[in-house]
């Protein structure tokens, strides 16, 4: 057992320092946004290139250093036009515009009520509203010098224009965005290269995900007192363990070991601006592999595994098909969400992959109350009362589990509805962090009605002649019981048998003395 233990630990030590030197030599950029000869689509009359949009938090009101501010920094900016376009004479600009979304109807207009413009028009110019070829910009009302615009110049025949490295800092808690606008027709086949750095006071994660830091701490720390309370339970028992238990103990370490993850991805991301994409797949395979087998696991223990059947049968192999397809859908979705993530809102690729996810796990719910009910069936024929209350308490469990999550999604679609421009984006956390509590207070149903004991044997599957146990061994003590009482009134009429003839025989030896 101790070289078993000597070999999990080396290959744990192994795996571990290989995932570090992927981590070190591969990574991706999150809250350092990377433009690399990123093209401009029209828009109106601009043309336009989203720089990315995220949570950010105010300043410390007193901080004088920048690893206390909150900022967005420009490093490396460059814009490159066509060589036929530098031909015109004269500076051409390229403008960058920073706005909180509150804000955003401060950005463009229009003369007469027709289509919004972001550039100025001949009709605006006119109006004396702003200058022809410049931003429609109106002062925020709470702060005259927001939104913010740079402007960049092409000077003369020059194909390239840069922007000094230089820092916007915020101060005001807001949704940012960050727009590069091109108002000149010539400039539709510009690209633009470089990069910024967002920041908030307490690091680079977005202000979305900052707190998810703290609450992976917390169901760490949640995860970590149910594996203490049923690995000392597992261990004291051991001998009686069942399959199904041995299960749950995978599950239970799954979790813990993508809690723990996330939490470290999260610290890296804060700390350093860059997400490893090495750890960061890691994590969501981790997540994959445990939500895959949850769901399987609650599959089986609906289906009667180890209670009922000895075995799932035929069905083994369609049950092992059907958390494949699943591990890969989430999988797809969880890279797709989470690897090089930028923006703290959320693209169509998102979307798409959503649909096969939520499709499999409605098949599954279907599939898991259709065996739960047949299973129940079973056990109310066989009268085995232990069982089904067990199965009668999951079932419950299961039923507002699923009522939840349906109730959820209702609210999840709600809020995202009536959130286009991610203004609640302090809230959205909340969205993420439920699904990974509804897990876990599941699991924790679960390992209270199959806790290892020193009666679980009980609740294995067992030959017919064996189910009513109970109530055979409750009739064959009542029949001992009865039995035993009927052999001591024997013994004790025995008795009261001899010592009555005792008697006797010494009253007639009494009379034939006084009759000699």
């Amino acid at each position: 057992m101790d070289s078993a233990f000597a070999r999990t630990r080396s290959m744990f030590f192994a795996a571990s320092l290989l995932l570090y030197i992927f981590a070190v030599t591969t990574t991706t950029f999150a809250s350092i946004h990377i433009y690399d000869h990123e093209p401009f689509r029209e828009l109106g009359n601009s043309y336009l290139l989203a720089g990315g949009s995220e949570g950010i938090v105010t300043s410390q009101p007193y901080s004088v250093h920048d690893d206390g501010r909150s900022y967005i920094r420009f490093e490396n900016i460059t814009f490159r036009r066509t060589k036929a376009s530098a031909k015109a004479r004269g500076s051409v600009p390229v403008h960058i515009i920073i706005f909180e979304a509150a804000d955003r109807n401060d950005i463009g207009g229009s003369a007469y009520g027709g289509q919004r413009a972001i550039c100025c028009t001949p009709d605006l110019a006119k109006m004396g509203v702003c200058k022809q070829g410049e931003i429609i910009r109106r002062p925020s009302a709470t702060d005259i010098n927001w939104p913010v615009i740079l402007d960049v110049q092409f000077k003369g025949r020059s194909k390239t224009a840069s922007l000094d490295s230089q820092k916007v800092f915020i101060t005001k808690t807001g949704m940012y965005n960050l727009f590069f606008v091109a108002c000149e027709p010539k400039l539709k086949d510009m690209v633009m290269s470089g990069k910024t750095v967002w920041k908030n006071p307490d690091g680079y994660l977005p202000g979305r995900m900052a707190p998810l830091k703290k609450f992976y701490v917390f169901m760490t720390l949640a995860y970590v007192c149910l594996s203490i309370i049923w690995f000392f339970q597992y261990v004291r028992f051991w001998d009686d363990v069942l399959q199904l238990q041995h299960c749950i103990t995978a599950v239970i370490a799954l979790g813990l070991f993508e809690m723990i993850l996330w939490y470290f991805e999260y610290v890296n991301f804060n700390n350093t601006g860059m997400r490893p994409i090495v750890l960061t797949i890691w994590v969501v395979t981790v997540g994959a592999i445990r939500k895959s087998i949850s769901r399987l696991l609650i599959l089986s223990v609906s289906m009667g595994y180890g209670v009922v059947r000895p075995t799932l049968g035929g069905l083994t192999s369609k049950v092992l098909l059907l958390g494949i397809t699943y591990f890969l859908a989430s999988e797809l979705l969880n890279i797709t969400e989470y690897v090089g993530t930028i923006n703290d809102v959320s693209g169509r690729a998102r979307l798409l992959l959503v649909l096969p996810d939520a499709f499999l796990d409605a098949f599954l719910i279907l599939w898991i109350f259709t065996s739960l009910s047949r299973t129940l069936e079973q056990l109310q024929a066989k009268r085995s009362s232990v069982k089904l209350d067990i199965y009668r308490k999951f079932s419950n469990a299961l039923a507002v589990t699923v009522i939840s999550s349906v109730a959820w999604i209702g609210y999840e679609v709600y809020f995202k509805a009536t959130d286009p421009f991610n203004e609640r984006w302090q809230s959205a956390w909340i969205i993420t962090a439920f699904w990974d509590i509804l897990a876990f207070a599941l699991l924790c149903v679960i390992c209270y009605l199959w806790a290892p004991s020193q009666s679980s044997q009980r609740y294995a599957y067992s030959e017919e002649v064996g189910e009513d146990s109970d109530d055979e061994e409750a009739q064959s003590l009542t029949k001992g019981k009865q039995e035993g009482q009927g052999e001591l009134s024997l013994v004790r009429q025995e008795k009261n048998g001899g010592t009555d003839g005792s008697f006797d025989q010494e009253d007639e030896s009494e009379e034939e003395d006084k009759r000699e």
